[in-house]
């Protein structure tokens, strides 16, 4: 597989992010790590559908407890902030705040041998770091001191999704297939936190089962396999930069939606966000060499 096409591939799951938002706003009052366990089990059950139409791909789970740990860590650890970040806070402020996960892959990049970090990237930083700023302290939304554990979690689920996608460079040799195994061993892991943490609450009415089912396509489904795709083989920064379309996507689709009010302090962050992370990649993309194909 060209690079080229990875990259593309992996823009899929980007595109997808972008309903996350929205889709978990319509599943109600569902806890979060029972959300996380009914979206992990129809994301592996596409990865198992696939698996039962080539029998040959199935080899793909044979993988250490190594490669269990990082993979069922990274997607469960993620989705658990995400989601509790939704239900604890406005849904428009808590997913911004989560989208400094794109800037953050830029600024842990430079942490890998052979980069370095620039005054660029800490430019960058402070714009992102302003348009969280900008959040709390703006409407509804904004007030801090009864939002703060959303916004905690928000900023927990952005360094979890970052440094997955940066760390997964190490396990390029692993299949993608192998995704299949996560999502079942993450939904098993919502099972355990959620019997252990939480009371069962299922969906009132068919739209928020179908909040749930669009989750599990989409961007708790096929987005990973996607992504997986994109960051082993293809340009993770050229990734990054994409990602930045998400929170404005993601805004504007949960404004129409009524899940959030249009204001200043809501557009003002967001444009803070993605120019941080814009201003971030801006000399990686330009001194970036295309990525080997390792496929």
């Amino acid at each position: 597989m060209s690079p080229a096409l990875a990259t593309a591939i992996g823009s899929i799951a980007v595109l997808s992010w972008g309903l996350l938002a929205l889709f978990t706003a319509a599943t109600g009052a569902i806890p979060p790590f029972q959300l996380n366990a009914m979206c992990f089990a129809i994301g592996g059950a596409l990865g198992l559908a696939v698996m039962i139409a080539q029998p040959r791909r199935r080899a793909a789970l044979r993988q250490s407890w190594r490669v269990y740990a990082f993979g069922i860590g990274g997607l469960f650890g993620f989705h658990a902030l995400f989601f509790a970040a939704l239900k604890l806070a406005p849904p428009a402020e808590a997913t911004l705040i989560n989208y400094l996960w794109p800037l953050l892959i830029v600024l842990f990049s430079g942490l890998l041998p052979g980069e370095r970090l620039r005054g660029i990237h800490v430019i960058g930083a402070v714009l992102g770091f302003a348009g969280v700023v900008v959040l709390s302290g703006g409407g509804d939304g904004g007030d801090l001191a009864r939002h703060w554990p959303g916004y905690l979690c928000a900023i927990g689920s952005a360094l979890f999704w970052s440094s997955y996608s940066v760390l997964s460079r190490r396990f390029a040799a692993v299949p993608t297939d192998a995704v299949t195994g996560f999502c079942i061993g993450a939904s098993i892991l919502g099972v355990i936190t959620h019997l252990a943490f939480e009371t069962t609450i299922w969906p009132e009415d068919a739209m928020q089962w179908a909040a749930v089912a669009a989750l599990g396509l989409g961007p708790v489904g096929a987005a990973f396999y996607a992504w997986d795709i994109g960051c082993k083989h293809g340009d993770i920064r050229l990734l990054g930069v994409g990602a930045y379309s998400a929170p404005v996507i993601s805004t504007l689709t949960l404004i129409l939606a009524g899940y959030a009010q249009a204001s200043l302090y809501l557009w003002g962050a967001c444009a803070l966000i993605v120019a941080g992370a814009l201003v971030a990649s801006k000399d990686k993309l330009r001194r970036a060499p295309a990525p080997r194909n390792v496929s």
